[in-house]
């Protein structure tokens, strides 16, 4: 099969790899129908130290069953199926209260012998419990938006769950990439009365504008927190969705004391200020990955029915030979977020 693989910073390459089979009883594999590029995988496109042996990329995929395990009870050839980004048995404790991401037989796509999502096909492990049948043909409009529910919705909503959104909350989202996009859909979806939307690229920002931000910040650090208070007075929730110092200091600015800020940037920092000024304001700090087979049969039917179109977000198409091109216009900010069909 094709398949992409990183090499190094800036070094992805789509080259044929062992089609996937069957190993554990459990496993499944998974014809891809589409999958995509993720934010969190520019980090590494800009930072992985060379290697000879590279890494299977893609953790977002939706595709089809070609062959499962014997123990699989759940699913069959044939099924349409969305993969939440990591693999889980839902059936362990963490996975009993919500928190897959934890999973104690859980892993990472492109890791320990799985393949990666951007490819011709996958094994899938634990697939009983991990993916999620849909009621959707494979030619079905609604796949970019069934497609999110792996990753960018369920994160995004995982940040106004944890952020604590209700309705009339004023929220404040930092961050106008999909994740950020996908958290203003959330909140509105939770009812926020206002959402600020903190970011400063037009086309992303009038995207955000029709999800249900009611307000737009295009300024940064002191000035983007002096409009964001002088709009707001402070707000209540704060969905932090890019994972860098700046942003995080924004939140903190810009939050009103007793309030709380959720991350679900990946954070590319290790310090942060924990000390007495935020002590004293009662902030609470939360978010962290998602765990997102715990949020997609919540959010599916709003995809099914039109109530959230979180597949708006991919706003270009790429053949799968043309993943080093999907990754290096999001990379120079070209694309929001890039489809990829096999």
């Amino acid at each position: 099969m094709r398949a992409a693989v990183m090499y190094g910073a800036g070094d992805v390459r789509v080259e044929d790899r062992p089609d996937p089979k069957i190993v554990q009883p459990t496993d499944a594999v998974v014809r891809v129908v589409v999958s995509c590029v993720c934010g969190s995988d520019l980090w590494p496109y800009r930072s992985m130290p060379a290697t000879d042996t590279g890494r299977p990329m893609g953790h977002e995929f939706l595709g089809v069953i070609e062959e499962t395990g014997a123990d699989v009870t759940g699913l069959k050839a044939g099924d349409l199926v969305v993969a939440p980004f990591t693999y889980s048995d839902n059936t362990c404790d963490y996975c009993a209260k919500g928190l897959h991401i934890s999973c104690r037989n859980g892993g990472r796509y492109g890791f320990d012998g799985v393949d990666g999502g951007q490819g011709e096909a996958v094994r899938v492990p634990h697939a009983d419990g991990t993916l999620v049948k849909l009621p959707a043909a494979a030619d079905s409009a609604l796949l970019p938006s069934l497609l999110a529910l792996s990753d960018v919705m369920t994160t995004g909503h995982h940040g106004a769950v944890t952020a604590g959104v209700t309705r009339s909350d004023t929220v404040l989202v930092v961050g106008d990439g999909a994740v950020g996009l996908c958290a203003v859909i959330a909140a509105k979806r939770l009812g926020a009365d206002r959402i600020v939307l903190a970011g400063r690229h037009e086309a992303r920002t009038a995207l955000g504008r029709e999800f249900g931000a009611t307000d737009v910040v295009a300024e940064r650090g002191e000035e983007g927190i002096a409009r964001i208070r002088e709009l707001t007075g402070g707000v209540d929730k704060v969905i932090e969705a890019v994972g860098t110092r700046p942003a995080l200091d924004i939140a903190l600015g810009a939050v009103s004391d007793g309030g709380t800020i959720s991350r679900l940037g990946v954070p590319q920092y290790e310090q942060g200020p924990i000390g007495p000024a935020e002590f004293m304001r009662n902030l609470t700090l939360t978010g962290g990955a998602s765990p997102a087979r715990a949020y997609i049969e919540q959010l599916l039917p709003d995809v099914l029915d039109g109530t959230i179109a979180p597949g708006r977000v991919f706003d270009q198409e790429f053949a799968l030979d043309r993943t080093p091109d999907a990754y290096r216009a999001m990379a120079d900010r070209q694309v929001l977020k890039a489809l990829v069909r096999p």
